[in-house]
Order: structure tokens, then sequence, then C-alpha cells
């Protein structure tokens, strides 16, 4: 990695303390900064000001850690005790909490209401700052914790064990919570040791950073808690202090190699080194260039323009993201609608981002931001992130030049939102990798290699498919697969163009793979890959169709835009774009089928059934062909009589929160989309708040069809006749379910033998349904004869609705009326029965 040398520039240590570990505090404002260590006094120096710090005599020995606020400031010591100091008085406030062993380091949350200790007790406390009565308890871990630290909105807390783990604690509950055990990232380092282990929270909170036992800096990511970018090569020995700017821009890290190092985030680079022996903390000032930092022989350092001339812009800017592989604000996903931009808008202020589409609430779940962990990025330094109230407004007394002219002040324009595109089938990126294709056939990753891509396809039937690994050089980022081959297609950048890229299995002569280009300044938003074509939609509004060697056969601009994704069929092809906006803000998702090789169109820019507010998070075709879409509220509709030119209909064969597993109440799941076959839904079960599957590779689970007609029955009353009338409804309540699934699946059989060159086994398979809704209707007509003659007139409609012609399901449901005596009953029977009769022969 490439380096700076070694800044000359040097800075005199202030002696502080008696020697041994030193440690140092900046209050929020960055007035003051407080320094504690193995005497009893601590020291108070007001920024700006060369003279003598205040001193606070008096005070407890062999201090471990301290941490302020602009009121107060809280340490810790050897001896157990931690202690509260007030910036008022400049003395001893309160003893706030007492531990048998040594305290190891203290930290206050954000708001300045709690302070979390860490000692070599084996439990964490976290004890009210103004109220030391109140204390949570932090117990998972098995050994005593060296470092803690809460994110920045102070709903997480990192706690750094010396058994190498790192726990993360929930504190959005009473109690808190233990969400997650990162292993491999720290290594063991026993309390009393200058190695440091500590987490640090990028001031964004979605990452934090941890130094390794290679001497690196690994940075992880929050929620899915995988590895991100990683600061390397920079030191030659143990990391003993680590600390971010406070925009984010840039990371300080100091090592018992004699060496403070300053990285920039985005880059990962080093800009800047200085030499300085035994740093034991570090702190940025929060708007100055300026780093205050300690070492073990009781000094502190207050250094000035740290950071180089030609690097100090980069504390000018606004909030910088974080380091991630792949920023998920920049990845597009299947769950998020965003605001268009082709208005102007008003700019955010730094807490305006909630709720907007582009959120990380949208992509990561609202479980896992707090409300000060939403950031606008403020790349040129102009200040947007800065300066605006909660209401969108510049503060009182603000009169410098943001406002300007009244005609160029910015406006805020109403915009609607709309479906951004997605790959069915595909995840975001956690870490370094991602799934581009999961379905029955098999699925594809890819591992981001930062100079390249590794692509893996594996097959669940080996005996027909080998499985397959390449370097990729084109850095592929979709992908489709089925029978005969593998489809991959990789985005545009400044350097070259748009790629797609299809490898068949096996072929009867030499493998013909082939790969094309897209027009310069279109990239692909959605492929599909059929066993007659593929289907490439693109950012151009166009939908581009190539035959399986890759022979252009159609293109043509979609109505419906922006796209949003496409599925395929055999000669079907089915796209999804965005139409005019509905009531709700958001726009109407349309979609349009057809025949490609007969250039046919089935369905023309018809609505896809959304409830308001709801996404498509997959597109596919079942396999008997039918179009299906599962959306954002767990409902797996499949569209009926799509051959048939405004006949379409999206019907609901599956409400997966009103799944039977999900009854008790006490089991929380979600599912992941991946094929319709067999009349089932195949899916992979997320749990844990998950909201894509990750790996190691997940397994394939399967749900029946049940349409969503009530809800799940309740529990037992424990009254016995009460439960026998529940008994029996529940019975009626599960034979209505087959009798309108049976009539769907018969409606879509029909479909498939009126419309296609059918076989004598889809025609035998017809009938067979029929007799199986005629059966389900006696069944059901059963149970209204058991419960008395009064549901007569119920029983008598289902047998109106008996599709058997020839008399013999008639004569069937007569037989069941008099076998409960229903003889009123029985007569109705026979009248429809007659009425049966004659109508055939009216129409003979």
């Amino acid at each position: 990695m490439a380096s700076t040398t070694t800044t000359q520039i040097r800075v005199r240590g202030r002696p502080a303390h008696t020697a041994g570990p030193t440690y140092l505090s900046y209050t929020p404002d960055g007035t003051k900064l407080v320094t504690v260590g193995s005497n009893n006094t601590t020291r108070v120096y007001k920024t700006g000001f060369d003279g003598e710090p205040t001193n606070i005599d008096d005070c407890q020995e062999q201090n471990m850690g301290v941490d302020s606020t602009n009121d107060f400031f809280v340490s810790g010591s050897e001896d157990g005790t931690v202690s509260k100091y007030s910036f008022d008085t400049m003395s001893c406030d309160t003893f706030l909490m007492r531990c048998t062993l040594p305290i190891r380091d203290v930290c206050i949350s954000s708001d300045g209401k709690w302070c979390a200790v860490a000692s070599d007790e084996l439990v964490v406390k976290i004890v009210g700052t103004s109220d030391a009565s109140s204390m949570m308890y932090l117990r998972e871990q098995l050994k005593p914790v060296k470092h803690i630290s809460f994110d920045p909105s102070s709903k997480y807390i990192a706690l750094s064990c010396t058994d190498g783990l790192v726990y993360v604690y929930s504190l959005l509950n009473d109690e808190p919570e233990l969400v997650r055990k990162v292993d491999g990232l720290i290594r063991i380092v026993e309390t009393d040791s200058e190695i440091s282990s500590k987490v640090v929270w990028h001031p964004d909170g979605r990452v934090f950073a941890a130094p390794t036992a290679t001497r690196d800096i690994q940075v992880v990511s929050k929620g899915d808690w995988e590895n991100q970018r990683v600061f390397a090569n920079g030191h030659s020995s143990d990391v003993t202090a680590l600390a971010w700017s406070p925009n984010g821009a840039m990371l300080a890290s100091a090592g018992k190699d004699r060496k403070i190092i300053i990285w920039e985030t985005k880059t990962q680079k080093i800009i800047a080194s200085y030499d300085y022996a035994n740093v034991m903390d570090l702190a940025w000032h929060p708007t100055k260039n300026l780093l205050s930092f300690t070492n073990a022989d009781g000094e502190v350092y207050i250094f000035n323009d740290f950071i180089p001339a030609e690097y100090a812009n980069l504390l000018k800017l606004g909030l910088q993201p974080a380091p991630f592989i792949h920023d998920p604000l920049t990845e597009t996903s299947a769950n998020s609608r965003r605001q268009t931009t082709n208005a102007a808008k008003e700019i955010p202020h730094r807490g305006a981002r909630r709720g907007t589409p582009d959120s990380l609430d949208d992509i990561l779940g609202s479980d896992i931001m707090g409300d000060e962990d939403d950031f606008v990025v403020d790349d040129d330094g102009a200040g947007y992130a800065l300066g605006l109230n909660g209401n969108g407004k510049r503060p009182n007394g603000d009169i410098d030049g943001h406002a300007g002219p009244l005609s160029k002040r910015p406006v805020h324009v109403w915009e609607p939102q709309f479906h951004q595109s997605f790959q069915p089938g595909s995840t975001p990126w956690r870490g370094n990798r991602k799934y581009m294709c999961l379905n029955l056939i098999g699925f594809v990753w890819t591992v981001d290699q930062d100079t390249h891509n590794t692509v893996t396809v594996e097959f669940y039937d080996h005996e027909f498919y080998r499985d397959f690994h390449f370097t990729d050089t084109f850095l592929y980022d979709k992908a489709c697969l089925n029978e005969n081959g593998t489809l991959f297609s990789s985005p545009a950048d400044h350097k070259t163009l748009a790629t797609v890229f299809y490898r068949p299995h096996e072929t009867w002569t030499t493998r013909t793979e082939w790969r094309t280009e897209l027009p310069k300044g279109e990239d692909v938003t959605a492929i599909s890959l059929s066993e007659s074509f593929v289907t490439v939609t693109t950012s151009a509004n166009y939908v581009r169709i190539y035959t399986l060697f890759g022979i252009p056969y159609r293109v043509y601009r979609q109505k419906s835009s922006p796209t949003v994704s496409c599925a395929s069929w055999r000669d079907y092809v089915l796209t999804l774009g965005n139409g005019s906006v509905g009531a709700d803000g958001n726009t109407k998702l349309l979609y349009t089928i057809q025949n490609i090789k007969r250039d046919e169109i089935c369905q023309s820019e018809d609505i896809v059934a959304l409830p308001d507010g709801a996404t498509v998070k997959s597109v596919f075709f079942s396999d008997n062909g039918d179009p299906c879409i599962y959306d954002s509220t767990g409902t797996l509709l499949v569209l009926l009589h799509w051959r048939t030119p405004s006949q379409a209909s999206w019907v609901p064969f599956l409400d997966t929160k009103l799944l039977s597993r999900l009854a008790s109440g006490r089991k929380t799941e979600s599912y992941f989309p991946v094929a319709v076959a067999d009349n089932k839904f195949h899916c992979i079960i997320l749990k844990g708040g998950d909201l894509y599957p990750y790996f190691p590779r997940p397994l394939l689970s399967e749900f029946d069809f049940e349409i969503p007609l009530s809800s799940n029955p309740k529990p037992d009353s424990g009254d016995g006749d009460q439960d026998m009338d529940a008994t029996e409804g529940d019975e009626l309540k599960k034979l209505e379910s087959q009798f309108v699934l049976k009539s769907l699946l018969a409606a879509q059989q029909q479909d498939l033998v009126d419309y296609t060159k059918s076989s004598h086994t889809q025609r035998t398979a017809l009938a067979r349904m029929e007799v199986e809704i005629d059966k389900t209707l006696l069944q059901m007509m059963a149970v209204e004869c058991r419960e008395g003659e009064e549901r007569g007139m119920r029983a008598l409609e289902m047998v109106t609705l008996l599709r058997d012609r020839s008399g013999r399901m008639i004569d069937a449901a007569g037989k069941v009326a008099e076998r409960y005596g229903r003889t009123v009953l029985g007569e109705k029977i026979r009248e429809v029965a007659e009425a049966r009769l004659l109508n055939g022969m009216d129409e003979d």
C-alpha cells in the first residue's frame, strides 16, 4: 500500500502526570481537554490557551480511563472507583459506582445519560450519570473486558473481551440484549496490557474498526457483521491506540513501533506518519486541525496543524461514508423506492434522511440504525450537511451567504417515488461477497478480490452438471442459471462498456460461449434466461433480446420507465416498469408479457396488483409457465388467465404471514423467494432479522399453496362444546381453502390446455383436477349436513357448483343428504339433477 514518508515535524510533550499509563478526552464542544494518569491529579487544558492547565487534586490514583461531556467528565481507577467531576466546580461531584476489581475503561453515551464501566470483573455495568441507582448489566462474556465503546446513537455497545471476542449488545430495550459475538477480529489481550483491542465506531454508525493480530485495522459492518475494508501494512508492531476523525474522513492509529499513522478512510492509504514512542491514547479535536495524545511516560502532546496542509481540507468535509467494500447506500435494493432526480429539491439536514427512500432503514432494516446514524455526504466541503435546523431552515442569527436571494434559494418540490430496478434471485453485497442467482437448478456467487472477482457456479444435481468457477475480470454483478447455461452481465464504468456473457453448460460441439457489449452510456438493469432467448433490460429503457447463440433478435423501447426487472419462460418475456403516480405518491408498477417468437403481446402495460407502499421483491415464472411475484408484504401472487389479453388477474396463492408455523406468535422469520414448482413455494427461511440469505449456503424450504381466506386458528379454549364447534369450523375453513385453490389450479391447467399444443397427460390432469374439486365440494356438503337442516341452503348451493355433468357426483350428493337424514335437501338435489338433465337434452 502506498504511503507518505515519515513527517519530521515534532512537538514537545507536556509533563502532565507521573510516569505510567495516561489517558485523555476532549469535551464534545472542543473547549477542554481532560487528562488522567498514575498520580492523584487530573488536569483540564483549555483549547487555544498555552498557559498552565487547571488541576483537580486529591483524585483517585492509577486512573485507567476517562470520558467527558460538556458539563462533566468521568474517570475510573485501579481501586475500583468510578468518579464524576463537574467542570463548573472543578471538583469531584460524586462517586458513580465502585467495583471490587480494577477499572479498565469508561465510556459515556452520546446523550450523557449513561456511563459504561469495564473492570476486571466479568460483568460490565452501565450506570446512570444523574441517578447512580439506575443500572444495566452485560453478563454474557466469560472473561473480563478490556475496552468498551458506544456507537454514535448509543443504541449499541461493543465490548473488547480478553477472550478474543467482541461482544455487541443492543440497548434498544430496557434489558440489554447480546446481538453478536464477533470472532476472529481482535487478539487475546490481558486487561493490563498496553496493546489495544479497542473497537472504535465510525461517526456514521454503520461500521466499527479494531486492530487485529496481524497489526492491521479491520473494518466490520453493523447488522451483517461482515469484514469490510482493511487498513493494512502500516504498523510493524502491535497497535496501542485508535481514533476516527470527527467526520470519519481519516483514521489515526498508534503502535509499539513508535509510529502514529494517519489513514485516509476512502482509500485506506497512509497520508502522514509521525515518530512518537509509547503512545497510549489518541483524541481528535471536534472541529480543529488538532490531535492530542498521551504516552506511558505521563506526557500529553497537543499537536496543532497535525494533518499536513495538502490533506487539511479533509477535515472540512461533512460526515463521510464508512469504508465499505460495497456501500449499501450505493447498491440497488429490491425492496427500496427511491426518489427521482429530475427536479430541484431541498438539501436535507443531517437528521433529515430517516424515512427517505435512500435511508439505511430501507436497506438494512429499521432496527439497525438509530436517529443519529443518518448522514449527508458533503463531498466538496460546501457545508450542505451542516447548519439546518429541524425544520430544514437556517437557525436564528445565521446571516451568512447560505440563504442567498429568494430566487436562488432551494425550493422543496414534491417528487414521486419509483421502484428501483432489481435482479430476481440475487442479494446485495455483504462484505466482499454476494449471491448473483439462487434457484432450483443451483446458485451463482461472487467474491470481490479487489482487482478482480471470483465467480462460482454450483448445482444441486451433480449427475447432470459439473460445478465450475473462474476468475472474473469483468466484475459481473448479475447472473441467471437454467438447464442450458449461465448468463452474466457486468456494469459499465468510465473505462469499460456494460457486458453480457453467456456460457452454455454442454453442447454437442465445442462450447460456444459468447460475449457482447452494450452501447456507450447504457447499463444493464436486469437480465433473464429461458430455453429460447436471452433478455436484457437497460438503463436506456431498451429491451434487448438475443438468441442462445448471441444473435441479436429484437430491440425495442419499453413503454413504462424506468425499467424495473424482467423474467422469461420459453418464448415468453415479462418486463416490469414504472408507470403513472398513484395516490400514495408511488409510481404504479406495470408489466408486459409477450411471445417473442410469434411477436404477440399477451398483456400490455397492465398494473401489478400491490398494496399501497408495497414493492416487488422477486418476479419469476413457475415450472408450468405462470408468472409469479413475491411482494414485500410476504405474499406470493400468481397471474391467472395471462394468455388472454385484458383478462389477467393477480391471485394470492400464499400469504406467509398466515403460515401455521407462525400461529403461536413466538416465531419471527421472513422468506427469500426462490421458485414456484410442483405447486409449492420454494424459499429460504431467514431468521434473526436477516433480509437476505448468506454464507454458508442455506437450505431450501418449501410450503404448500394456501389461499388466504382467514387467519390462523386460535388455540383451544378448554370448553368442550366450543372446541367441537371450532374443530368443525376449522375443518370447513380448510375445505373452503382447498376448494378455491383447486379451482384456481384447474383454471391454470385449462389455460394451458386451451392455448398450447396440450398433451394427453395434460388433458388427463385437468380431468382429474375437476374430479378433485367435486370431491372437495362433497366433503364441504357433508360438514354442512352435520350442522343441521338449517344449513340446507348452503349445502344445496355446493351441489350447484359441482362440475361433473354425468350425474354421478350429484347422485353422490343425494346419498350424503340421505346419510344424514336431510330429506328436504335430498328432494332439492333431485330437482337440480333433473334440471341439469333437461338442460343437457336441450343442448343436444
